[in-house]
């Protein structure tokens, strides 16, 4: 920790759900147990209620609207950052990272706060998307990004540096999850009866998550017992989850696949699973509910792919598949499905490798060390 008590000023578009909203709340709680002040801005959202519980202040600006109105938040910011006398300025997402650099680039250099981004993904290699490369330094939530971010920005390696995004080791614990939470989600879902393994899929039905994977491999395997349940946001604006139906309807697999939407309750939600897939179609930055399924002791099946090479150790958390096999991932799946004991020792290493590698706590201790390294440096070119 941080010599003395620092400010830090956290952007991003908003806080509904998701892995980098998790992750700045999960850094304003540490920041504010450790007696700093966690400044987040953002357009709103349902995190904002816990976030302010656990200690930090939310600014509800709307810096990640794409409208020229975005630009009438540069001068407030600037002026935060003067009156609150911010150390840090950690920059999350691509539109509230312009607003917070032209803010930022317009004080003095002897005002300006120590300037921190977050490559969160494989962004657009483009003029808009390089402003996430500002940073003094950048944090690549993955050895994967970092690569990305090296090659594809032509950014120096010592600028990037790689802090795994964790798990609340708290939370995401099979002994801390009562057996009634698991009950209401069985009976919300309508579990009751359903027969075999429950193998869960959990992510937003988008078109890059590979559910038609993961339901094309599931036919494949339809004289096995079991019963698949996809858990993720569902946008109703979109053709994409009328046509995942419509598919789980033509492979005539209705009464064995289980859409909930959004669920508010995933360690309750992973308990309810005896396998956990993620079916990406194009490489994952990272791959967070790979490593939450790990930590409630749940084996993985998942593209070989990006953050999931990292994550997961194949044939000893999970199994690992070349990316768009049906076919092999359809064996994976019969695999763990057949074999009860495997899945038990998968889980239990699963456990062991995840607390090891990627808590919460251990990805904010790494971010707030960067910050006093930086905070350091900062000081001592002032007193020069």
């Amino acid at each position: 920790m941080v010599a003395g008590k620092i400010t830090v000023v956290q952007m991003l578009p908003d806080l509904e759900s998701g892995g980098v909203e998790r992750g700045t709340l999960e850094l304003g709680k540490y920041l504010s147990d450790g007696g700093h002040r966690s400044i987040v801005i953002s357009a709103g959202g349902r995190m904002v209620p816990q976030l302010e519980k656990e200690g930090s202040r939310h600014l509800r600006w709307e810096t990640g609207r794409k409208s020229p109105r975005c630009l009438q938040f540069i001068l407030p910011l600037r002026r935060l950052l003067i009156e609150e006398k911010v150390d840090i300025l950690h920059l999350r997402s691509r539109l509230p990272a312009w607003i917070g650099y032209l803010a930022w680039k317009s004080l003095p250099a002897d005002k300006r706060p120590c300037l921190v981004t977050t490559f969160h993904g494989f962004y657009s290699v483009n003029a808009y998307s390089a402003v996430m490369t500002k940073g003094q330094r950048i944090i690549a939530i993955s050895k994967t990004i970092g690569k990305h971010v090296h090659e594809a920005y032509k950014v120096a390696e010592d600028r990037i540096t790689v802090i795994y995004r964790g798990f609340d080791a708290g939370e995401f614990r099979p002994e801390a999850v009562a057996e009634d939470r698991v009950e209401k989600l069985r009976l919300d879902w309508r579990l009751q009866g359903l027969k075999g393994p429950l193998i869960m899929l959990p992510a937003r039905l988008t078109r890059l998550k590979g559910h038609d994977l993961f339901f094309n491999s599931l036919a494949l395997i339809r004289h096995l017992p079991w019963t698949a349940v996809c858990v993720g946001d569902i946008d109703p604006a979109s053709s994409h989850p009328p046509e995942l139906r419509k598919l789980v309807s033509e492979l005539t697999l209705e009464n064995r696949v289980v859409f909930t939407g959004h669920c508010s309750d995933m360690p309750a939600a992973f308990m309810l699973a005896d396998v956990v897939v993620s079916a990406s179609t194009k490489p994952e930055a990272f791959g967070r509910t790979l490593i939450e399924a790990q930590a409630m002791g749940k084996p993985v099946v998942a593209t070989g792919h990006g953050g999931s090479l990292e994550v997961v150790k194949d044939g000893k958390t999970g199994w690992l598949v070349a990316p768009g096999n049906v076919s092999r991932f359809a064996a994976a799946l019969g695999r763990a499905i057949e074999n009860e004991d495997l899945r038990e020792a998968f889980g239990c290493s699963g456990r062991r490798w995840v607390a090891k590698m990627f808590t919460s706590n251990r990805m904010c201790e790494k971010t707030v060390a960067l910050y006093d390294e930086l905070i350091s440096g900062r000081d001592a070119r002032r007193q020069r």
